[in-house]
């Protein structure tokens, strides 16, 4: 078994750990699936990867969450969405690669620049379209006008009387005096002076080059007369050359050029305008007629109809509706009429009654047809005929109760009650003789006998091999049971330890005896015996349960092995295999840790230098004559040498009494391996002083050997 695996001891099964599957746990869970058996399904979307152990999901650049169904938050993006986005003023950033969508007005990498001048919109890719020196907006292209225009496009100069920014100043000239749609200035008429052309050149009444004609006009009906020509310029209400006529039907105010907007009938004022309404109708322009339930001038009147009717928003009279009459529509139309003015005569038959609105028959019970002609067909009764006789064992209903005629064996208003259990026939009045829960039919009286049984009275149980319905059912072939199977289920008896349909099958691990009704007691991992539950115990564990681990020095199935571990060694109750103790190995830990190592496993390796010998449980070095320190590192000669070498020093091996070679190293001593002994012409390179010969170094090394 793979990838941490359980082998089971007995099968040598594999029980695979999370997120693998195979016969050997060798393979991993398909890529959608993950978790024990591989049996969970993955929730990542948008692409992500499962992790086939934990279902953790590794979501693609651009998305989040636990199942990587969400987009990368709007100020971020990219893989685990950890990238800012540098989108400005307003810019959307891709939630996968960051690049900006610039809103409308502004362009650039992270749409930091604005559209430059005459350009709009999404990428600045539209043209202004505005005029007269207009700005356009740079997000909707809309136009903002200069001073004097207006219109979509500024176009158009401001409408006559206005002036200025969006044309909201309102003119101040007089006397029919032109207003300059950009500044307001104003451009007076001949014979009129002023910043506003308020000063007349003439007097009020008189006019000409001289002032010397006196005007024309009809001064009660006149404002004033033109100071150059002596036009007569009319108050609202009057026309014409001497302003005095009145103004024609439907027109009114100043020279009486306005047309008046009032509808249905309506009077105009000739000065004002204003609207006097005809009764039915009200409003500014009295297009609007009375709300229902009101009438007359101004819909001041309160309409007095009953029952629907319409009420006239002239006069108040009521328009009834079908099946009523009277002055305001509260009586009822006389029986055996209906509808309008009840002018119209019902004809109902059998009893049924007339709608008063449209002459529809409603007919009595047992009744059907447009004028209730019928009786109800076959199967139906009552009002309408909309009910269905519910007589499922009858001859038939009544056409107007629903009664059923009932067929033996049953009884009620609709037969739907069958004979008591032991009675039939007739009005339910004879006794049935059936036995063993067997019933009768209730129109004949034969019996019915429950599965198991048989014979006329079903006095009887099957013959063996046969059970069930009739008894004409074979017995499946039961294989460990204790006889046929049961004569009225089928179902075999099974012996103790056995179960399934056929009983064939062994009970559950962990189950025992008659329909593996006992729970097993034994216990670490002991084998249950589904008969007698009694526990094969697992090599180690003895006991009824298993639940005493071997005696000491003993291992094995049953503990019938005996331990045979040396110097303080364990046993494993399991397979006898030994726990060495510190300082030994091999099968049995008869062994001492091999030269250069000690300790638990003999896994730590000595530190011992200079052929020291090193203790296979403690590690502690014994040094050789002419060596000390913890691991023999340090020479007795080393305070000869010092005083004459304070970086380098010597340590030396004599293999002999007449022959030595020198190793050295720059910073410890040490064994010397064979590539590092000094050569004679290595060692003339050496400075000796003065203070050390090499025949005393050489006598006093042999000394401390």
């Amino acid at each position: 078994c793979k990838n941490g695996a359980l082998c089971n001891p007995i099968t040598g099964a594999c029980h695979c750990t999370a997120g693998f599957k195979g016969w050997r746990c060798e393979e991993h869970c398909d890529q959608d699936t993950y978790g024990n058996n591989c049996h969970q399904k993955c929730q990542c979307q948008h692409g992500a990867t499962c992790d086939h152990i934990t279902g953790e999901c590794r979501c693609p650049p651009g998305y989040t969450g636990a199942f990587c169904e969400d987009l990368c938050p709007p100020d971020k993006h990219g893989p685990q969405c950890e990238e800012r986005c540098p989108c400005q003023n307003g810019g959307v950033c891709h939630h996968v690669t960051g690049e900006c969508a610039c809103p409308p007005g502004w362009m650039g990498t992270v749409c930091g620049q604005p559209c430059p001048e005459g350009r709009y919109g999404n990428n600045c890719s539209q043209e202004c379209q505005c005029h007269n020196g207009g700005t356009c907006d740079l997000a909707t292209g809309q136009c903002h006008c200069s001073s004097g225009y207006t219109g979509e496009r500024c176009q158009d100069e401001c409408p006559i009387g206005t002036f200025g920014i969006e044309c909201a100043e309102i003119c101040q000239c007089m006397n029919g005096g032109k207003c300059y749609h950009i500044s307001g200035e104003c451009l007076c008429d001949p014979g009129y002076t002023g910043v506003h052309c308020e000063t007349r050149l003439c007097a009020e009444i008189v006019y000409g080059l001289k002032c010397d004609k006196k005007c024309p006009c009809h001064l009660p009906n006149t404002h004033s007369c033109q100071p150059m020509s002596g036009e007569c310029f009319c108050k609202p209400g009057w026309s014409g050359l001497s302003c005095n006529e009145s103004c024609s039907p439907g027109f009114y105010g100043e020279s009486c050029q306005q047309i008046c907007s009032c509808r249905n009938g309506a009077d105009c004022d000739s000065v004002t305008g204003k609207c006097i309404c005809a009764p039915g109708f009200k409003g500014s322009n009295c297009s609007t007629p009375c709300p229902v339930g009101t009438y007359g001038i101004n819909c001041s009147s309160i309409c007095n109809c009953k029952n629907e009717a319409v009420c006239s928003p002239v006069d108040g009279s009521c328009i009834c509706k079908s099946g009523w009459h009277g002055v305001d529509c509260s009586i009822n139309c006389p029986s055996g009429t209906w509808g309008l003015g009840c002018n119209l005569t019902c004809q109902c038959l059998n009893g049924g009654a007339c709608n008063i609105l449209d002459g529809t028959c409603t007919c009595a019970p047992g009744w059907r047809g447009e004028k209730c002609e019928y009786l109800c067909q076959d199967g139906m009764y009552g009002l309408d005929c909309s009910e269905r006789c519910d007589c499922s064992h009858a001859d038939g209903c009544h056409p107007v109760t629903g009664y059923c005629r009932c067929l033996p064996g049953w009884s009620g208003i609709h037969c739907d009650s069958v004979c008591a259990e032991g009675l039939w026939g007739p009005n339910c009045s004879l006794s049935c003789y059936c036995k063993n829960g067997a019933s009768c039919s209730p129109d004949e009286g034969i019996c019915e006998c429950a599965p198991g049984y048989r014979g006329a009275t079903c006095q009887r149980i099957c013959s063996p091999g046969f059970y069930g319905h009739r008894c004409n059912q074979a017995c499946p072939q039961c294989v460990h049971s204790s006889g046929p199977c049961h004569h009225v289920t089928g179902l075999c008896d099974c012996l103790p330890g056995f179960t399934g349909a056929l009983c064939n099958e062994v009970c559950p691990s962990g189950r025992f005896g008659k329909n593996c009704a006992g729970v097993c007691t034994c216990t670490n991992n002991g084998t249950c015996n589904p008969i007698d539950k009694s526990c094969q115990c697992y090599p180690g564990w003895i006991g009824s349960d298993c639940s005493q681990p071997c005696p000491p020095s003993h291992w094995g199935p049953n503990c019938i092995h005996t331990c045979n571990c040396h110097n303080g060694a364990h046993c494993s109750a399991y397979d006898g295999e030994c726990k060495c103790t510190s300082g030994w190995t091999g099968l049995y830990c008869t062994q001492r840790c091999p030269l250069g190592f000690f300790g638990k496993n003999c896994a730590s390796i000595c530190q011992c230098e200079n052929g020291a010998d090193c203790d296979h449980i403690s590690g502690q070095c014994t040094c050789r004559t002419g060596f000390m320190g913890k691991y023999c590192e340090q020479s007795e000669l080393g305070t000869f040498l010092t005083h004459y070498y304070h970086e380098i020093e010597l340590s030396f091996f004599l293999h002999t009494l007449n022959s030595f070679k020198i190793c050295f190293s720059k910073k410890v001593v040490k064994h010397c391996p064979v590539d590092q002994w000094i050569n004679e012409a290595y060692l003339q390179q050496v400075s000796i002083t003065k203070n050390l010969e090499l025949s005393v170094f050489l006598e006093d090394a042999h000394s401390h050997l």
